[in-house]
């Protein structure tokens, strides 16, 4: 059973009935939200979308060296074989910063972790750069596999140190930002990758190893703030440095508030030390808590949006948009995400996570089946395949609207200081595992399947996990502040 801390922490977290009671309370709080978010979420999106513009570069680089190498051809299954190396060890190399994240964010702390983060993407962009002028591909694997490493830590830590400095009014619209950031990476990757700027056979190299930059920056930006004040009070102790970081982030008139709810946490985990992973899943009073998240961060790689991205480009060919375009129109798909995420933070904290949630799903299903049926009868009448267009930009919307952005905010509301790094530790690792898991499986799929069952499948998916957020999140968190989800799964 929690303490009556943990269930006021949760009720205070997870009301959305509250109202915006004031505005930002400083400039410094948004900066910091930006001098995080660019080394972190951004690294994530960026280097996931920069990746698809060079392909058939680097599969021309691959049979090059290997025929100077070796003196002979390479094998069309090999040449297969390296490309989906090459593109999901990213997604190994995210498992493995998800998984020491939550550790370096105790040792270090978390502007620490993050500014220490940085160095692992440097190196992992002089790696890419130099693989092409030396003729090794192994080098672009490792780069590949250290930008992995960092996008999986930054994924971890940003999230924890904005809800941590975040105002508690405006938790849910701040952690956003990891949102916001992520689908501006996808955005920012589309654009640079355009065959006018770096996605040209040229200048691939300098497209990959262009990670440096948000890295550099954050180098550049992030020592100028502070801390986050919950680390530093509750984590190491230090209330001076506690008061200085909350006058920063909150004004000299507002941030009491602030610091009396840290001591208060701070009183009743009473001098409770961070917990590891495998704690979790035997502590029964984070049993729901936990759940949730794993379901939830499973439901957001497995809903399919990975499905639309993939064939977005066949789908505007089939409607008629000349090849040359297509680049320009998946932009649109960018900017779409991009927009949601905008949106959502804006309507978190008044419509509730549990609507968006349930209400993204639900609108994700309905047009993940109107897509498979407009793919299967595209070619009787001349307006289908606009259906099927229109259908994908919302089907990218309800992601936005719901499931994207939200998934991300749940952990940190609803864990205490404590377990608040090892929550995110497991359900990065549930993210990176599920992601690789459909990066290996889903070329088999398109091999063996016809489009319109790809649909079919993601759809059937998307309504299973639909069912179980229902069942999980029924009273999560709009009947959290009458007492129903609290009296039943924690007492």
């Amino acid at each position: 059973m929690p303490s009556k801390y943990q269930a006021k922490l949760l009720f205070c977290c997870l009301d959305s009935s509250l109202p915006l009671r004031r505005c930002l309370p400083s400039w410094t709080l948004f900066l910091a939200v930006c001098a995080v978010g660019i080394g972190g979420t951004f690294q994530y999106g960026y280097n996931v979308s920069i990746i698809n513009a060079p392909t058939r570069h680097i599969h021309k680089f691959l049979n090059e060296t290997w025929s100077s190498r070796y003196q002979m051809e390479l094998n069309p299954n090999l040449l297969t074989l390296l490309w989906s190396v090459i593109a999901s060890i990213f997604s190994l190399g995210g498992l493995c910063g998800a998984y020491i994240g939550g550790s370096i964010a105790i040792r270090l702390g978390r502007k620490g972790a993050l500014l220490v983060n940085n160095f692992i993407a440097i190196l992992a962009s002089i790696l890419m750069g130099i693989s092409f002028p030396t003729g090794l591909f192994e080098l672009l694997m490792a780069g590949r596999f250290l930008i992995g490493v960092n996008t999986g830590v930054g994924i971890c830590v940003q999230p924890l140190y904005i809800g941590e400095i975040a105002p508690k009014h405006l938790r849910g619209a701040m952690a956003m930002g990891s949102s916001i950031f992520l689908t501006g990476g996808i955005l920012t990757g589309q654009i640079i990758g355009l065959r006018e700027l770096f996605g040209g056979e040229k200048y691939w190299p300098f497209l990959l190893s262009s990670s440096c930059f948000p890295a550099l920056a954050q180098l550049f930006f992030l020592p100028w703030f502070p801390e986050s004040p919950r680390y530093l009070l509750i984590d190491r102790g230090d209330e001076m440095k506690c008061t200085k970081a909350l006058k920063r982030f909150h004004g000299p008139l507002h941030y009491q508030e602030e610091m009396e709810d840290i001591q208060r946490e701070c009183f009743a985990l009473n001098g409770e030390k961070p917990k590891k992973p495998w704690q979790l899943f035997s502590d029964r009073s984070v049993k729901w808590q936990l759940i949730t998240v794993i379901v939830m961060t499973m439901g957001q790689q497995l809903s399919g949006i990975n499905a639309i991205y993939f064939y977005a480009s066949y789908i505007f060919k089939q409607a008629g948009i000349p090849a040359e375009k297509i680049p320009y129109v998946t932009l649109g798909t960018g900017a779409c995400e991009c927009l949601t995420a905008l949106t959502c933070g804006l309507l978190i904290d008044y419509m509730g996570r549990r609507l968006l949630i349930i209400g993204g799903y639900t609108l994700m299903t309905f047009w993940c089946i109107v897509l498979t049926f407009s793919l299967t009868y595209q070619e009787l009448y001349p307006w289908v395949p606009y259906l099927s267009m229109a259908s994908i930009f919302a089907f990218i919307l309800s992601f936005g609207l719901g499931p994207g952005g939200i998934t991300n905010t749940l952990t940190a509301e609803l864990f205490t200081q404590s377990s608040r790094p090892a929550a995110y530790m497991i359900g990065g690792s549930v993210s990176w595992l599920s992601f690789f898991t459909i990066g290996m499986l889903f070329p088999f799929i398109v091999v063996c399947s016809h489009v319109s069952i790809i649909y079919t499948i993601f759809s059937q998916l998307t309504h299973v996990h639909l069912t179980s957020c229902r069942e999980i999140l029924l009273d999560l968190p709009d009947s959290l502040v009458r007492g129903g989800w609290l009296l039943r799964h924690f007492c």
